[in-house]
């Protein structure tokens, strides 16, 4: 499971997921990537789950990067516990992904292969996907 070695607190704040990406927006590595439509967390198990959905599609030929990472804690307080007493101990880990996120990208395979193992990736997804290819990106419709 993704998470980070060493974090400088160990509670984060929720934050604000407004907005566009402006970072990891385009295909820079592989031939075609899957790109979020939708603002979003993904957790550290949805993003194994995509990689080994993209593992299996790929049978060792061609090459996968990961462009998310998941560095965000998410505390939750216990059930039925009562208020006050402080924040609540860290249970996952997320990664905030923003509307134009590429999360995956796929090289080194036919369009066709590629394309599918993306979309099935895609549906381990919170969020809505889609497939793009490296020179045909459009930023518009986020």
């Amino acid at each position: 499971m993704l998470m980070p070695k060493r974090v400088k607190y160990r509670r984060a704040m929720r934050g604000r997921m407004s907005g566009k990406a402006t970072r990891a927006n385009r295909v820079d590595f592989g031939d075609q990537g899957l790109i979020a439509l939708e603002p979003c967390w993904i957790t550290a198990r949805q993003i194994e789950a995509a990689r080994i959905c993209l593992s299996k599609s790929l049978k060792r030929a061609g090459k996968m990067w990961i462009r998310i990472f998941p560095d965000k804690p998410v505390s939750k307080k216990a059930a039925e516990s009562r208020m006050g007493k402080g924040k609540g101990t860290p249970e996952f880990w997320v990664a905030v992904v923003k509307p134009g996120t590429v999360m995956f990208e796929l090289g080194g395979l036919t369009p066709a292969e590629s394309s599918d193992a993306l979309r099935q990736a895609g549906s381990k997804m919170p969020c809505r996907t889609r497939v793009v290819v490296r020179g045909e990106m459009s930023y518009e419709g986020f």
